[in-house]
């Protein structure tokens, strides 16, 4: 890099309410249990069904469709607002497992598909820090991977912080 390349925009804020104008894609990372039901899916929830539905049918229909890690399923919720299920986390954490149920690969994989749909509708892309929730995955990792699928593309990304946690990388 240069250092003229676009870079992540981080704001303090709810990625559910994406700021700016234009087209927007909020992305976030599912498991591939089928599960919806904890981290920032409640809050999508509590503002649009459409998401978690499309999610479970999704899931559903596996046998017959791309369901599985590092696939991406969008969903328009408004005439400017889609919301991007991305499959980047295997299974889920319990008190019993061990490991982080991130999968990087998968979410590697999803963001570029994500890109693709971006850069089709003309679109910005909101997040939270994708995987580092409740997959347990570092956002060191996590952030040369949008970086490279979304940033390098020239798609803007903002990623909301709703705290002010600090973790490395951040």
């Amino acid at each position: 890099m240069t250092g003229n390349e676009p870079a992540i925009t981080y704001i303090r804020g709810d990625a559910t309410a994406p700021r700016g104008k234009g087209i927007k894609i909020i992305a976030h990372v599912c498991n591939d249990l089928g599960g919806w039901g904890r981290g920032f899916v409640l809050a999508l929830s509590r503002r649009w069904p459409e998401p978690e539905a499309a999610y479970r049918r999704w899931h559903r229909g596996r046998a017959g469709n791309d369901f599985g890690l590092g696939a991406a399923q969008f969903v328009q919720v408004g005439p400017y607002v889609w919301v991007a299920n991305l499959v980047g986390q295997r299974g889920i954490r319990t008190s019993r497992s061990s490991g982080a149920p991130v999968r990087y690969e998968a979410i590697d994989a999803a963001p570029a598909r994500l890109a693709d749909r971006a850069v089709e509708l003309g679109a910005s892309v909101h997040m939270p820090r994708i995987g580092c929730g409740l997959a347990g995955g570092t956002w060191a990792r996590v952030e040369p991977l949008v970086t490279a699928r979304l940033v390098a593309r020239g798609i803007p990304v903002t990623v909301y912080d709703v705290d002010a946690r600090t973790e490395p990388g951040s």
